[in-house]
């Protein structure tokens, strides 16, 4: 499905990053494993040949832009272009109600979220253009479509990047270049349990609202979401199956955003 595609995947040293990373391989891509910690996406590289693509790994810091362009630099170097743009590098920010919010870390959050992926469709863009089926694929979430209690940094940086999203497909559209952006649901990992614990701490708190996710919020009892299934979406996207398909905010989410 992917043979011969030349994906660029941040914060692919571990989770969904990890998954859509060996998942392109294993349709025979080619893939720039990008994330800060080198041990971690030299494991990842390694992931992804054993499922049967070609893998270079690059240390790369998305919120400092003479990485970003190194790493762009290195994968049109090392493939011979760029197909696909996979923005996945983000963080959770605080788990905090708004009163308890450092301004610091809610810059942070912004810088890694937003400006991480602006920065990477910056100098991917040329390339893209270029591309026979070019591709971006940004990994957002349910929070960037509907309130989360307790997380307004997380929730604002996704919301970011739905605009982004629906403004990059008009502008790199005309060249056949798709902009799309995946909404998962929880999914199962170290993240959304550390989440789910520090909103249980908060009933403690003074003037902080607790908020919980249960079988009543979505239209499916098995509400989980697995990494893989992202993944397999992630992929198709970046398909000549997917050309048609941009602008789009698509939901993995057991139904929890309605639009």
């Amino acid at each position: 499905m992917l043979e011969g595609t030349t994906a660029l995947v941040t914060g692919a040293s571990q989770g969904i990053g990890r998954e859509i990373a060996t998942t392109f391989g294993s349709y025979g891509a080619n893939v720039v494993c990008a994330a800060r910690s080198g041990d971690a996406i030299d494991e990842t590289a390694d992931m992804v040949a054993d499922a049967g693509g070609a893998a270079v790994a690059v240390e790369t810091d998305v919120t400092d832009e003479e990485d970003v362009a190194a790493v762009v630099a290195a994968t049109v170097e090392e493939f011979g272009g760029l197909d696909c743009l996979v923005n996945n590098a983000g963080i959770g920010g605080p788990v905090e109600p708004v009163h308890r919010i450092d301004a610091d870390d809610f810059r942070h959050t912004q810088e890694v979220n937003v400006v991480g992926p602006f920065l990477c469709a910056k100098h991917a863009e040329e390339h893209l253009r270029a591309s026979e089926r070019g591709s971006v694929v940004n990994i957002g979430s349910i929070g960037g479509k509907r309130p989360y209690v307790n997380r307004l940094p997380y929730a604002a940086s996704k919301m970011a990047l739905v605009g982004m999203t629906r403004t990059l497909a008009y502008e790199l559209g005309r060249d056949g270049v798709t902009v799309n952006t995946v909404l998962p649901g929880p999914v199962e990992g170290p993240r959304i349990e550390e989440v789910v614990a520090k909103q249980a701490e908060l009933a403690a708190v003074e003037r902080a609202e607790p908020a919980s996710m249960g079988p009543d919020d979505f239209a499916l009892p098995d509400y989980m979401t697995d990494a893989a299934e992202v993944a397999e979406q992630v992929a198709y996207l970046a398909s000549e199956r997917g050309r048609h398909i941009t602008a789009q905010e698509i939901g993995i989410d057991a139904g929890m955003t309605w639009y």
